[in-house]
């Protein structure tokens, strides 16, 4: 069903996401491996910077930057036919780890968690 008002909507979906790095040097290797792919559309110049980056971040920030795809984040929407993406932005940054909220309670907005996927 089209909106035929003429109008557009947009709605922002903003996931968090807290991970522990069990392996930082693991971590950096995967990333640096996706940087040297011939595949990967950059010129040896940027190659050597963003190697230069990944090694410098003791976070894993930067590593992990690299390998998450595009595609995996989009796969959260992909199934609803009733949208299309518009714009997607992805940044990875240091935490102090797990927010102290109650565990138990993950439903904050009273709309649960959807299917259970």
């Amino acid at each position: 069903m089209n909106d035929e008002s003429g109008t557009e909507r947009y709605l922002r979906l903003t996931v968090e996401l807290t991970v522990e790095v069990l392996d930082i040097g693991a971590l950096q290797t995967a990333a640096l491996k996706e940087i040297n792919d011939p595949e990967t559309d950059l010129d040896d110049d940027e190659r050597k910077e963003q190697a230069e980056m990944v090694s410098a971040d003791d976070s894993g920030a930067t590593a992990l930057q690299w390998l998450i795809e595009p595609d995996h984040v989009l796969g959260l929407i992909e199934h609803v036919e009733q949208i299309e993406p518009r714009e997607a932005v992805l940044s990875v940054e240091p935490s102090d780890g797990p927010s102290d909220e109650d565990d138990d309670d993950h439903d904050h907005d009273g709309h649960g968690h959807g299917h259970g996927h």
